[in-house]
């Protein structure tokens, strides 16, 4: 018997039992549309975090003060003495393998033009800030260090504050007044998106550190040219470790921490995020495949219950073929096929289950999916491998049988 006529033979015995077919196949069903559902929330999470992390870059460290102590007392993250301009000519001048290094001092703010208002977030940074969170304008230009150190009047607004205040005019070479400081505008950033904590990213405007802090914030922070937040970018080919240890290093000795003391101040390696992450979906894939074993284990274990049950209530029809000539490899092959046809439809069933039940769970707006075509063939091929599994027991069984006890039995 060929290939086609045996699959045409097995689809006929399936219909037959239709109901008892389709509850064989629930179990593989449910396996597999577990496994998608699962697997393309997971993929689609792991790459939005992705992108979050390289918006900051992966190669990004972080410096910001620490906690302060005073009588016994900490005063927690961030109220230790705030770094500065100074720090960020130190670290520039002092450390190898930093390629470019920005302070930065924020604040909220509104800004007016022609009647309209917006209140954002206003990020005066230095000019490298721009390469170190390799973000930079989509239309216009940066800021110059020469405006940075004068304290120029200029702007570059997020697109958010473009929407919100110009529509769909071109906002580049107007002017905005900024608190009560009137600014040129002279770029607009490309389009970044929200963070993996639901911020909006583009409801910002950025300006040189000197004219935020002087003109349009005026905070007294108890230090000379104070910034709350130091981006350094690490230089292609540098060890982040060893950079990490020298900016602590020479951070201590310009904060003057005694040997043994506490540092006031943190560095924050985004690389130990991506690390981290890395961890997380290796055991969630452990988990995964757990889940998926187990439910095809189950599903498995329901069809090769199936193809017994079929072996025993076929035994004439078997005893039949084997009398008139059929080889018991014939209907081996004949019973191994049914199972095999059960599983891979029920992988295939399981399948576009499964990929209605991603798409509906990113329709409301929870989780953002993403299904790999790898993963759904791996689903299907392991499906039909639980059907070629669990069904070669009921199947050698069934061409053992003896013709003459098969054309008997009742």
């Amino acid at each position: 018997m060929n290939i086609f006529a045996a699959i045409r033979v097995a689809l006929i015995a399936l219909r037959v039992n239709a109901l008892r077919s389709a509850l064989a196949m629930l179990g593989v069903v449910i396996g597999v549309s577990a496994v998608i559902v699962m697997v393309s929330v997971t993929e689609g999470a792991s790459n939005a975090i992705e992108e979050q992390i390289a918006s900051f870059g992966a190669n990004l460290l972080i410096i910001r003060p620490g906690s302060s102590a005073r009588g016994g007392r900490r005063g927690g993250a961030g109220t230790a003495t705030f770094l500065t301009d100074a720090d960020v000519e130190a670290l520039r001048d002092e450390i190898d393998g930093i390629a470019a290094v920005a302070g930065e001092i924020s604040g909220n703010t509104a800004m007016v033009v022609d009647g309209e208002n917006w209140t954002t977030r206003i990020q005066g940074v230095h000019a490298e800030y721009f390469e170190t969170r390799d973000w930079f304008p989509s239309q216009g230009r940066a800021f110059y260090p020469e405006e940075v150190n004068s304290g120029a009047r200029v702007v570059i607004l997020g697109q958010t504050v473009v929407t919100e205040l110009f529509g769909e005019s071109d906002p580049i070479g107007s002017t905005i007044r900024v608190g009560t400081t009137p600014m040129e505008i002279i770029g607009v950033m490309s389009m970044k998106g929200q963070s993996s904590w639901g911020q909006d990213q583009d409801d910002t405007a950025l300006a040189p550190v000197t004219t935020v802090r002087d003109r349009i914030l005026g905070y007294d922070l108890g230090v000379r040219d104070p910034v709350f937040t130091v981006y350094a970018e690490v230089a292609g080919g540098a060890d982040t470790e060893m950079v990490t240890a020298d900016i602590e290093d020479l951070m201590r000795v310009r904060r003057d921490i005694q040997p043994g003391a506490d540092d006031d101040f943190n560095v924050r390696n985004l690389g130990e995020f991506i690390r981290a992450r890395n961890e997380t979906e290796n055991q969630l894939g452990i988990l995964l495949a757990a889940a998926a074993g187990i439910s095809l284990l189950v599903g498995g274990i329901g069809i090769m219950n199936i193809m017994l049950v079929s072996t025993t209530e076929r035994t004439r029809e078997i005893g039949l073929r084997l009398a008139v000539g059929a080889k018991r490899a014939d209907i081996r092959n004949q019973f191994l096929i049914e199972s095999v046809v059960l599983c891979f439809t029920g992988g295939l069933v399981g399948l576009l289950i499964g990929i209605g039940g991603a798409a509906y769970i990113e329709s409301l707006d929870q989780f953002p999916i993403e299904i790999q075509p790898s993963v759904a063939l791996i689903a299907i091929g392991a499906s039909a491998f639980v059907g070629i599994f669990f069904g070669f027991y009921p199947a050698h069984r069934a061409s053992r049988l003896d013709p003459i006890e098969a054309l008997r039995f009742e």
